[in-house]
């Protein structure tokens, strides 16, 4: 996959319309690195003119910030926003609603102000605009769906009806979850929980989540998080259900039904 840097770009005197903030879990988590690698190939394949910052980019500080390290948070934000104003960046789209969440609303307090775009957005608008066809009767055709809000998205940003009209473009039948849009329940691992030790209790939050997504009997449970797509995933298998269902982001649902 040819992807350009930003660097590559400017030295051409270029500056593309996006930037696509990959995000650490895209970046070095091998589950998450296929749904990279999806959402690059519908780039690349609609001719959306964008970049990456490649061996530049450094993590948001979100799971710096939630887990309580302020100073971190400042440090990684501050470096970031200056690496980000150099290239005169104005459009940013990434597949991690927690970057998403970061760069868009905790970055301007620190001089770094962006229009930000989550994937699912700009699937939708591509999907829109005829920049990508969907195949009539594609592999999911008729099959059952269900959604999982991821917190960041959902109810911190309010973004519920673009990842649903992707789900609609794959002419799917949506089964949507008991908790789900305003009401949605996170899969267990955000305000940093994904890097702690489980507090007390006698069920973990993911276990919750995933017997909600099986209860509608979907074969499928679309995610736009890499997070989720863990959290999800894992409580999947340990319900020894992964045979039967998959769990997949919205961005590997467009490239699996169209190959």
């Amino acid at each position: 996959m040819q992807v350009p840097t930003m660097a590559a770009l400017s030295a051409e005197g270029k500056k593309p319309e996006i930037l696509f903030w990959v995000g650490c879990a895209g970046s070095f988590d091998d589950r998450a690195q296929r749904v990279t690698k999806a959402f690059t190939k519908i780039l690349l394949e609609a001719g959306v003119d964008f970049g990456i910052l490649g061996n530049e980019e450094t993590c948001t500080g979100d799971p710096a910030r939630r887990a309580g390290n302020e100073f971190i948070f400042q440090m990684s934000a501050l470096q970031n926003i200056e690496i980000l104003n150099a290239y005169e960046v104005k459009k940013i789209v990434t597949a991690c609603p927690h970057c998403f969440n970061t760069l868009k609303n905790e970055y301007p307090a620190l001089g770094g102000n962006y229009e930000l775009i989550h994937h699912t957005q700009l699937l939708q608008e591509l999907i829109d605009e005829g920049k990508v066809k969907m195949k009539e009767g594609g592999t999911f055709k008729g099959k059952k769906i269900t959604y999982h809000d991821s917190c960041y998205l959902g109810r911190a940003n309010g973004v519920y009806e673009a990842p649903r009209k992707v789900l609609e473009a794959l002419d799917a039948d949506l089964a949507e979850m008991k908790r789900c849009r305003t009401t949605g329940l996170c899969c267990g691992a955000g305000g940093a929980q994904m890097w702690k030790e489980d507090e007390p209790g006698n069920k973990r939050i993911n276990m919750d989540r995933t017997e909600e997504a099986l209860a509608t009997g979907a074969e499928v449970v679309a995610v736009n998080c890499p997070f989720c797509l863990t959290m999800m995933s894992d409580g999947v298998k340990a319900k020894e259900k992964q045979e039967e269902v998959m769990v997949l982001d919205l961005a590997e649902l467009i490239v699996q039904n169209n190959s």
